[in-house]
């Protein structure tokens, strides 16, 4: 068994399971990759963080080496490797300098991830070679070159952070690249569990929830993280897959649904806010509806519910009008100096419309109407999310990753109008 009766509704996990097994851990530089590597380690774990990051990131905390550093603190033996899993070579000589410095593998965890929620005509070839570069191949190849060491292990595992296969089209439609790259991950699992069966456990570990990361920062934007929970959910999840038998494979497994067979009763305990809200994170729905009635909860209009009528011709006046009338009065030069971006804003619903806001020149302006000169940022959505939007009462991260929100465009600059949305709530818009 891995746990014992605890006295605060958790759970007990036996000590040092993975004292003196090595762990190869791709992405371990940072966020779950990293946290699941700071729970081996305090068992005395060998942990080779194999990920990019050599030097520091001008937006993304942390490198191989001071992940190491927190690695040995916790108790555990590091090997920093770099290494770009799409890069067979580099993955070879990171698999070689475990073994010579290790005596072999033991535990691989996929967890190197590429991201883009963008649609077929709004993603750049570039990126779909990326996310099925380092998602599908390079899990695939990474798994490939470490199995032959696993098998001389007692007890090896495989564990990939993928979703479980849920072919309902709605997780396809708004990120059709993203979602087969991922997916990917996950049909590594669906066969070399069966292909390796009773030699390899292989499993995947998927959020219930939006877990708080540095990526997750960049992709929701300033306030995004109170709606999340914490990696230690994931890590704790792993450590617990991981302490199990080899014979235990073929598991799609959900990081609360798991822990909560294993014992665990306070999950707030893994709240960055406890008590507020959580984003509900992707692939798990039983059925559309059921994913509707879950994000309407958080003040999000799901795209695929039935959107409302509209009408072809523009509407002017209004809450929109308004909400540009606000822009103004809180646009100036030092915004336009620190945002050098010009965005179109394609209005459905109830008021159809087209506008604009240039924050490139002079001390900014708002229009109706596409903008004079091509716009970086365009996004599309229906009007009245618009002004909750920009009124606070609707969150960006939660219109975009629902699919209500679409960006086309340079996503930093979209990332960067958020700033401007906080200023108008301070003004009470």
């Amino acid at each position: 068994m891995l746990r014992s009766p605890g006295t605060s509704g958790g759970f007990k996990l036996i000590k040092w399971k993975l004292a003196g097994c090595t762990l190869f851990i791709t992405g371990a530089s940072r966020g779950i990759g990293k946290a699941i590597a700071l729970k081996a380690a305090r068992d005395g774990a060998n942990i080779v963080i194999a990920a990019k990051t050599a030097e520091p990131h001008p937006k993304l905390p942390g490198t191989i080496y001071t992940a190491a550093q927190e690695v040995e603190a916790a108790g555990g033996k590091a090997l920093p490797c770099v290494v770009d899993i799409r890069d067979e070579q580099q993955i070879g000589d990171a698999v070689q300098k475990a073994v010579d410095a290790f005596g072999g593998i033991d535990i691989l965890v996929n967890n190197a991830s590429a991201i883009s929620l963008t649609g077929t005509l709004e993603t750049h070839m570039k990126k779909v070679d990326l996310m099925l570069g380092i998602n599908l191949r390079g899990t695939y190849l990474t798994s490939k070159l470490v199995i032959p060491h696993l098998l001389k292990s007692r007890n090896p595992h495989i564990l990939n952070l993928s979703p479980p296969l849920n072919l309902n089209p709605v997780w396809f439609k708004n990120h059709t690249a993203y979602t087969m790259a991922k997916y990917g991950m996950s049909m590594c699992v669906l066969g070399m569990a069966e292909e390796f069966r009773g030699q390899i456990a292989v499993n995947a570990l998927w959020p219930r929830t939006a877990i708080q990361t540095a990526a997750m920062d960049m992709l929701g934007g300033e306030g995004v993280s109170k709606q999340c929970r914490k990696a230690d959910i994931i890590a704790d999840a792993a450590y617990a897959i991981l302490s199990r038998p080899k014979d235990y494979t073929g598991h799609f497994l959900v990081d609360e649904e798991f822990l909560r067979e294993q014992g665990v009763k306070d999950f707030d305990q893994y709240a960055v806010q406890p008590g507020h809200p959580l984003l509900p994170d992707f692939f798990l729905d039983e059925t559309p509806e059921s994913l509707v009635e879950k994000m309407e909860q958080h003040g999000a209009t799901p795209a695929f519910k039935p959107p409302s009528s509209s009408s072809a011709t523009p509407t002017s006046g209004g809450p929109v009008e308004t909400t540009f009338d606000a822009i103004k009065g809180v646009i100036n030069e030092d915004v336009v100096k620190s945002t050098q971006g010009i965005y179109q804003f394609d209005l459905s619903g109830e008021h159809t419309g087209v506008w604009f806001l240039d924050l490139k020149t002079g001390s900014g302006s708002v229009g109706q109407g596409e903008p004079p000169t091509k716009a970086d940022v365009v996004m599309k959505m229906d009007s009245s999310d618009f002004s909750k939007m920009f009124s606070g009462k609707l969150k960006p991260t939660m219109a975009f990753m629902s699919g209500k929100l679409k960006i086309k465009g340079d996503m930093t600059l979209a990332i960067k109008l958020e700033k401007l949305m906080n200023r108008m709530n301070k003004a009470k818009l």
